[in-house]
């Protein structure tokens, strides 16, 4: 699933050295790597609540909020433990997006509501809403950190989330040979999106790299094939 890094990075380079457009060095290819990754990912959020809001089709492999479901998919973690001490106070492991949060009471799975700290009150006061085991709640007071109601609950091993983690930071890591920067596949890290982006990382990089080698025709060659592909999508 994953895209090969040495296969971008040397399609990058053909491209920019054609009619000397420049060279990218490593350093300068895995920061725009890494930062071209983190665009087209955080991207799949607002294109499938776009997508999501018109009409699919019958056709499993071309449904653009089908296809971006399966890109997501990759970066989904299920039933990932959530670290509860006394009182209820509850650490998250480390996400990029939070799923649902589960209690197990013993006999099921039921959903800990997240609910705004400023209702919090509300919902504890009123009998309709106040926490019960089967109906729980939390409350976020951290970046990783929430309060969980009822505050009975202590066993973390009860606690679960689903959420989507970020994807690996890469590397085209190398070795130099006679001032020369050779490919060092051992402790290199590969793209972590699905392999269908590796176009989409070409021409990302390709924009980032005619800002830093100051071609603006380079960039203008990868933005013009980016809104290609993006109307094509859209059609």
């Amino acid at each position: 699933m994953a895209v090969n890094i040495d296969t971008v990075y040397q399609r990058v380079l053909a491209i920019a050295n054609k009619e000397q457009r420049g060279y990218i060095t490593p350093q300068e290819f895995n920061l725009l790597a890494n930062q071209a990754q983190m665009e087209i990912f955080e991207q799949y959020f607002y294109d499938k609540n776009q997508f999501s809001r018109q009409p699919g089709n019958d056709t499993t492999y071309s449904d653009m909020t089908d296809l971006l479901e399966e890109k997501i998919d990759i970066f989904e973690r299920f039933r990932q433990a959530v670290a509860v001490t006394g009182a209820g106070v509850g650490t998250l492991p480390a996400y990029y997006r939070m799923g649902e949060l589960s209690y197990y009471t013993g006999s099921r799975f039921v959903e800990v509501e997240k609910i705004s700290q400023n209702n919090l009150n509300h919902y504890t006061n009123s009998p309709l809403t106040e926490p019960k085991l089967e109906r729980p709640f939390y409350i976020q007071t951290g970046e990783n950190a929430i309060q969980i109601y009822p505050t009975t609950i202590t066993d973390g091993s009860q606690v679960s989330c689903n959420l989507i983690v970020a994807p690996a930071t890469v590397e085209w890591a190398y070795t130099t040979v006679l001032d020369e920067a050779l490919y060092n596949v051992t402790n290199s890290t590969n793209f972590e999106l699905h392999r269908s982006e590796e176009p989409n990382l070409v021409i990302k990089i390709l924009q980032l790299s005619g800002v830093i080698i100051k071609q603006q025709d380079l960039y203008q060659i990868a933005d013009a094939e980016e809104k290609q592909d993006k109307q094509q999508e859209k059609v």
